[in-house]
């Protein structure tokens, strides 16, 4: 025991004279370097002598004196370096987010004089610029003067002064269908789905909080449409009546839960289809379009009848569009009387999720119930919905679409409409894709410069421009009859009795618009329904050899066309210029535009005399042709393997299965500039005799029963 004891003691004491030594070290080290560290501070380049000094001073060798020096400075130089780059960073984020908050101002900026945006090139305000520009401005005004003065018949100057108004257009290079070349601009309808009347957006304050919820909604629905579009079964199945694709709702309530799901409302109804297709446009042409109001609702006047961005959230990348995420509010129509429209307020965001490849979904936003839309919610419910836009060789682009919305029925739906809108064609993914195929292809027609489109009978369209012309012109008289029917919040429709069990519906409205007659206008229209399938009907009122037979204005005189311009792959969709024989009205041309796919058709016309046709024909801008459109539109009515048998054409889709046809019967007449109860009385029995006698006419010719 003593042994081990006295061994352990002696260990014990020579670890601890080791650690003595150990701390002696350290502490002497240290104060060597606090030493040098107080010496540098004074005097970072040391000369030799301050050098000798240090090395007697601390033991330490001259060598070693020089070289810890020059190894401080070095680390010193690192270090002021780091935090110049740590300050030159923060001062370069600042400088970039104070750049992008002046972009962001200087985007939703109004001019005080205009009303317009401002001006943000610098170059606009050299002085030689704005001199050209004058120049220019005054030749264009000199030109339209002189197009006014040949259509009106006097100088411009005799003429009162306009409104000013703001014309949106689709601007599509050329890039868009896979070349070079010119722009693309076809001026729509002003006015006429870009402002909704009586909701206070401008007012719109949304909070940190807002916005945060708004992204995430966004970013989950992204989530969920990317499923919804890449999953098939079991989540979607093939319909047995026609063959398209259902979402098999246990599936998805399964896989997407909801909050409050088992606490369903009786009157609530789902509607969700998907649909794909490949159109001629390329994919970032058709998000630009997607992503802006005036434009979506410009590509789609058949189905959106109002558009608004109400918020930017995000202006997404510069070009792509991708991280855009926007607050919009949109009506959405089917062209009847007799449908009213629906109301969303939803979230649009844009992603890129690889090369050539996007995808948009919308998505509902509910307001909180002390927001100022709160009392505005309407009764449609949109569950994420949109489209995959993938690009493919050639300027073209594969769509696939998905609706997918819920629906509160507590008014019931129309009988006439009951089985189009429940199956869920109405409003439904193939009819998008449809209305956006065809609009795609008139958008390439107009592209081509060769005489394959148009066919001249009488050499009256001499140039390209004459064509692009005439196809701007028909558009807008196309976008003004489907303005003229829309059942938006913007119209008031009054029903009169008599004629079926829809009614003639009349609603008046003053146009003041440069594209209109000056005064009241009354618009009229009716459904009616008939026991042939809509490809029937419509190469019934395409055939000009037949129009006399329905056309009351015609007096039952022949119809000839003199010119004809192609606007897409379908025969019937076209533009025609045609000539009644009426030796009355020898002055007067009727301009038509007939157009098909697999969700409906239109044939819409009007009236228009020589010199404005001519105007049009030589190129010039028809802006200014006043338009009083008339015409019909053309749906299936829902039910299937019934009526006169199906259709062969493909572009029929759905409505050569369909068993009948929906027809919407519209007219519109100028009223009077100065409008009295008397006059209003009178046109209401004119236009109430006209519809009926039209009627009348179309149920015979078809031989379909009168009642």
């Amino acid at each position: 025991m003593e042994y081990g004891g006295g061994d352990g003691g002696d260990h014990h004491d020579t670890s601890s004279d080791a650690h003595k030594r150990k701390k002696r070290y350290h502490r002497h080290t240290a104060n060597q370097i606090q030493r040098l560290e107080a010496v540098f501070k004074d005097c970072p380049h040391p000369d030799e002598k301050q050098r000798l000094q240090l090395s007697r001073e601390l033991g330490l060798a001259p060598r070693q004196i020089k070289f810890w020096f020059q190894n401080r400075r070095t680390q010193m130089k690192a270090q002021h370096e780091r935090a110049d780059n740590c300050a030159l960073r923060a001062e370069n984020d600042k400088i970039r987010c104070e750049n992008i908050a002046i972009r962001e101002a200087l985007r939703n900026v109004i001019c005080p004089s205009c009303g317009g945006p401002p001006v943000t090139e610098d170059s606009y305000f050299d002085e030689h610029k704005l001199r050209v520009e004058n120049a220019q401005l005054k030749e264009e005004l000199d030109r339209v003067s002189s197009i006014a003065a040949k259509y009106i018949g006097r100088p411009i100057t005799q003429l009162p002064p306009v409104q000013p108004i703001h014309i949106s257009s689709l601007d599509l290079s050329m890039g868009s269908f896979g070349g070079g070349g010119p722009s693309l601009d076809l001026d729509l309808l002003p006015g006429s789905s870009s402002a909704v009347p009586s909701l206070p957006f401008q007012q719109l304050c949304l909070s940190d909080l807002d916005k945060s919820s708004m992204t995430d909604i966004a970013a989950n629905a992204m989530e969920e449409l990317l499923r919804l579009l890449q999953t098939n079964e079991p989540l979607w199945m093939k319909s047995a009546a026609d063959g398209r694709d259902v979402i098999n709702l246990d599936s998805y309530e399964r896989i997407f839960p909801r909050p409050n799901a088992n606490l369903k409302d009786p009157h609530l109804r789902i509607e969700a289809s998907r649909d794909s297709g490949v159109v001629i446009m390329n994919g970032l042409a058709l998000v630009d379009m997607f992503m802006d109001s005036n434009k979506w609702a410009e590509l789609f006047p058949t189905i959106v009848s109002v558009a608004k961005t109400i918020e930017v959230l995000s202006p997404g990348g510069l070009g792509s569009h991708s991280g855009s995420l926007q607050l919009m509010y949109e009506e959405l129509q089917v062209l009847s009387p007799v449908v009213p429209t629906r109301e969303f307020y939803f979230l649009r965001y844009c992603q890129q999720i690889d090369q050539g490849l996007w995808a948009i979904v919308d998505v509902s936003y509910d307001f909180p119930r002390d927001n100022q839309f709160a009392n505005s919610q309407c009764r449609c419910h949109r569950l994420p919905s949109g489209c995959l836009i993938q690009d493919m060789p050639n300027g073209y682009s594969k769509v696939t679409w998905v609706e997918h919305v819920e629906i509160e029925d507590k008014t019931p739906t129309h009988r006439l409409y009951r089985d189009l809108i429940h199956s869920g064609l109405a409003f439904g993914a193939e009819r998008w894709l449809a209305v956006l195929r065809r609009i795609c292809e008139r958008f390439a027609c107009l592209m081509v410069t060769g005489t394959s489109t148009t066919r001249d009978l009488g050499g009256v369209i001499p140039s390209p421009d004459g064509k692009r012309s005439m196809m701007k012109l028909a558009q807008r008289m196309v976008n003004n009859f489907c303005a003229s029917i829309s059942t938006s919040i913007s119209h008031r429709w009054t029903t009169l009795s008599g004629l079926n069990e829809v009614g003639v519906r009349v609603t008046f409205h003053k146009s003041t618009d440069p594209g209109q007659p000056n005064g009241v206008v009354l618009s009229a229209a009716t459904t009616i329904w008939l026991p042939m399938s809509p490809q029937n009907v419509f190469n019934f009122f395409k055939d000009e050899r037949t129009r006399a037979q329905w056309d009351v204005l015609s007096s039952g005189n022949a119809v000839q066309e003199v010119a004809h311009i192609a606007n897409g792959s379908h025969p019937g969709n076209c533009i025609s210029v045609l000539r009644a024989f009426n030796t009355s009205q020898n002055n007067m041309l009727i301009l038509q535009e007939s157009c098909i796919d697999s969700s409906g058709a239109l044939v819409v016309y009007c009236p228009v005399d020589l010199p404005a046709i001519n105007i049009a024909m030589s190129g010039e801008d028809p802006s200014y042709i006043p338009l009083l459109p008339s015409g019909f539109t053309i749906s299936p009515d829902g039910r299937h393997d019934q009526g006169d048998g199906a259709s062969t054409s493909s572009s029929s889709g759905n409505m050569g299965r369909s068993g009948g046809s929906l027809i919407t019967v519209a007219f519109q007449i100028l009223v009077s500039s100065l409008p009295s109860a008397k006059l209003n009385l009178e046109s209401v029995t004119t236009v109430n005799n006209l519809i009926g006698t039209t009627v009348q006419q179309i149920k015979a010719a078809l031989n379909c029963p009168s009642s």
